[in-house]
């Protein structure tokens, strides 16, 4: 497949243009109240996201559309939630990419803890992708990618985007 990028360049241009206001409007949400993955283990993720990513663990409930599920929430700042759902007895398979599916989600921490999640994800041995000295690209334990990104809220590698 060959991309023209002049073409997809000059779309970009237009669609900025056309839809990026100067005056924007307030949105009308308040805020990401959680994004929902799944989990194969909810141990093994409570110790990947609260041990070694250091996301707080907030709490744990039954699933309401699934008896015998857990609905588990982590803490990732800012008012906001990063939950996942087990579904035992549901034979799911491992993540697969499909358009309108997760591609990734991007976690916003200051430098200095980008630097220590860094190490530690090191020395437990997760792969992982760094990129433009600000964005380290891994998976957790059950596929769902991830990226911990050193610019502020609102900003990415050094453009204002909110």
């Amino acid at each position: 497949m060959t991309i023209d990028y002049a073409a997809a360049e000059a779309r970009r241009a237009e669609l900025r243009r056309r839809y990026v206001l100067a005056h924007r409007p307030s949105s009308s949400a308040r805020g990401l109240h959680h994004i929902a993955l799944l989990s194969s283990d909810v141990e093994r993720t409570i110790k990947f996201y609260q041990d070694l990513l250091e996301f707080p663990l907030t709490e744990i409930i039954e699933n309401r559309d699934y008896k015998g599920s857990n609905h588990f929430f982590f803490d990732i700042g800012n008012g906001n939630l990063l939950a996942f759902f087990d579904f035992p007895g549901l034979d799911l398979g491992p993540y697969q990419e499909v358009l309108g599916g997760l591609h990734h989600i991007a976690i916003s921490v200051d430098p200095a803890t980008w630097e220590r999640l860094r190490g530690k994800l090191e020395m437990a041995g997760v792969p992982h992708q760094i990129e433009s000295g600000a964005s380290i690209y891994f998976k957790d334990p059950d596929g769902a990618r991830l990226e911990l990104l050193a610019d502020h809220l609102g900003e990415m590698y050094g453009s204002r985007v909110l």
